[in-house]
């Protein structure tokens, strides 16, 4: 059966769909740099737009192909959980170009592309849609008196913080310390330096780690 593809308009296809998914990629990865981002997605972003490409070039205009294919394809079980629903975004985003690609429409892969990708860019650089409320995660070590009372540290806490809620408690297996952790919300964002020092200046209070909330998105 003849399909009537000429190799270089292949080849053309696939090099804007390469283009594009490592575009993506790299918005991908410039706006995912924290904890969910996923190194596995970043290389999937550019394959993936390749290969919906070619899956495009071989349907052409059969019918016929398409369900087969359709066929074919059905017997693939996704088990991967993603994590963030912007990852669904992303992949969707790969999808689409690569079937510009596929159908020869190259400015529309492009332009979108680069549409899309600047759109990303932006609303991750002004950090439209995130919460201002400066939450951040503290973590020290307590060997206090644990059996009664409260305990020294909560009026430093209370002084600094508008807000504060403990998250956990773990034991670190020597001399009765404890590992605890809060999400506080500092009163003023700027005096975070102050906080620890406070902090550390209670007895039986070490290993004080206060983190922003940039490093946690």
């Amino acid at each position: 059966m003849d399909m009537n593809i000429r190799t270089g308009d292949v080849l053309i296809n696939l090099l804007v769909a390469f283009l594009c998914g490592w575009v993506i990629a790299q918005t991908y990865k410039i706006t995912f740099g924290g904890a969910s981002y996923s190194k596995s997605i970043a290389n999937a972003l550019v394959v993936l737009s390749m290969i919906t490409s070619v899956v495009i070039i071989v349907i052409g205009n059969n019918l016929a192909r398409a369900f087969g294919l359709v066929g074919a394809m059905s017997i693939i079980r996704f088990r991967t959980a993603v994590k963030d629903p912007m990852d669904i975004v992303f992949i969707f985003f790969s999808l689409s170009v690569g079937l510009a690609a596929g159908v020869g429409l190259a400015q529309i892969a492009i332009i979108g592309t680069l549409s899309i990708s600047g759109v990303l860019l932006v609303l991750s650089k002004v950090g439209y849609g995130s919460d201002h409320s400066h939450e951040n995660l503290l973590q020290f070590a307590y060997s206090g008196d644990h059996n009664g009372g409260e305990p020294p540290y909560m009026e430093v806490v209370q002084t600094f913080c508008r807000t504060y809620t403990m998250i956990n408690v773990r034991s670190l297996g020597s001399n009765e310390q404890y590992e605890i952790s809060y999400y506080v919300t500092l009163r003023d964002p700027k005096k975070g330096n102050d906080f620890v020092k406070a902090l550390s200046n209670i007895k039986d209070v070490e290993k004080i780690n206060l983190y922003s909330d940039e490093s946690l998105s």
